[in-house]
């Protein structure tokens, strides 16, 4: 067998199969093997299936705390790199040492800054991960930095001064098969029927992994507060891996319990975007949010915050409605009961859908690779590797 014209080294902490940043990774990836490079992945854990072609190798990091692992797996890392060269460093969380980072998540610094208090920026932690981030964008780094979200980079820009020529804007990238198709009404059918859900109620969703980021508390507050009469017939389905022990017990206190359902990561979400109602996407912190893409070109209403970065989308499609910070959470509750009540859901899921057929919210991990392997090349050019 010939070598492989590129060999690329993906770094992440963690994979499961159905967090967005990883279901990214994973479709850059076979894009990257498919064009003929070598991809091993370095990870310090791997749930699910691993796509024919990709290698894994995994670092079983020890800690009682997240930024203690992450240090011992970087030390790891950098060891198992000074041992075979790669043509291209790949990381799809910050850390020092990379060619190319997916950017899936926020300013680190902003949050501390703004969300945390002076106590919590003494702490090891924070200044753990305010030097992974200060490594991937400081000025004298050389990391590319591939990038969906305007609003973070500029957020980056302002702390790090990082130049504007290491970015590369990405379009959105999610899946087809959330786009409404002629068999919608069979998936919402099948979609209901799964979840219990009778024909003459409502079902919101709330779909992402890490509950109290995605407004979880917020959702809840929401629907605990709807009116009698809507709030006997509204259900609220979240699908996502977290800990949802505090959750049901506050939903117990709010007295909806009964229509309150948590659901880990599944492979049905086409099924589940056509059974909904409405999608409630509160979060606190939020760098892009496909799934409200995802739900837009389903033809499923959205409600969000402004803080997410694809918010925007939400108002461009016509498809819903955007809480606007600060937050308040009345505002919120208001909202939620006017869209479920309002005539006006028919024509957000038509707009919806007649916007997914028109805009490029696909291409994401086809630009993705294409700057990772353009990378790759510069590198073995550089070296003559």
């Amino acid at each position: 067998m010939s070598a492989p014209e590129l060999k690329l080294a993906f770094c992440l902490y963690k994979y499961f199969p159905h967090g967005g940043m990883q279901r990214a990774f994973i479709r850059i990836a076979k894009l990257c093997l498919e064009a003929g490079a070598q991809v091993t992945v370095f990870v310090i854990q791997w749930h699910g299936e691993v796509p024919e072609g990709l290698e894994i190798e995994k670092f079983e990091a020890t800690g009682m705390f997240n930024h203690t692992r992450y240090e011992r797996y970087q030390h790891w890392l950098q060891k198992r790199l000074r041992r075979e060269h790669f043509d291209c460093v790949v990381g799809f969380n910050k850390m020092p040492g990379l060619d190319v980072y997916y950017a899936a998540d926020t300013c680190y610094l902003e949050k501390a800054l703004t969300a945390r208090s002076s106590l919590y920026r003494s702490t090891p932690r924070f200044r753990h991960f305010a030097a992974y981030e200060r490594a991937v964008f400081e000025p004298t780094a050389s990391t590319r930095v591939l990038m969906s979200s305007p609003t973070q980079l500029d957020v980056f820009r302002r702390h790090y001064s990082t130049p504007l020529d290491r970015f590369h804007r990405l379009p959105p990238g999610i899946a087809r098969d959330r786009m409404a198709a002629e068999d919608a009404p069979a998936r919402r059918q099948r979609g209901r029927y799964s979840l219990g859900i009778p024909d003459d109620h409502l079902l919101v969703l709330l779909i992402g992994s890490g509950f109290i980021t995605k407004g979880l508390d917020r959702a809840l507050d929401a629907v605990g507060s709807l009116p009698p009469l809507l709030k006997t017939k509204t259900h609220l389905v979240v699908i996502g891996t977290d800990d949802p022990r505090k959750f049901l017990a506050y939903a117990e206190r709010l007295g909806i319990s009964e229509r309150f359902q948590v659901l880990s990561g599944r492979d049905d979400i086409p099924d589940l975007l056509q059974a909904g109602d409405l999608l409630i996407h509160p979060a606190h912190f939020e760098n892009t949010g496909n799934v409200l893409l995802e739900a837009i070109v389903a033809g499923l209403p959205v409600l969000t915050t402004d803080v997410c970065g694809f918010a925007h989308y939400v108002l461009d499609a016509g498809a819903g409605c955007v809480v606007d910070s600060p937050f308040r959470q009345e505002n919120l509750n208001r909202q939620l009961a006017s869209m479920l009540a309002s005539p006006e859901r028919a024509d957000w899921r038509q707009r919806g859908i007649t916007f997914g057929c028109a805009a490029d919210v696909y291409s994401l991990p086809q630009r993705a690779a294409e700057v990772i392997l353009e990378a790759a090349r510069d590198v073995k050019q550089e070296t003559g590797a």
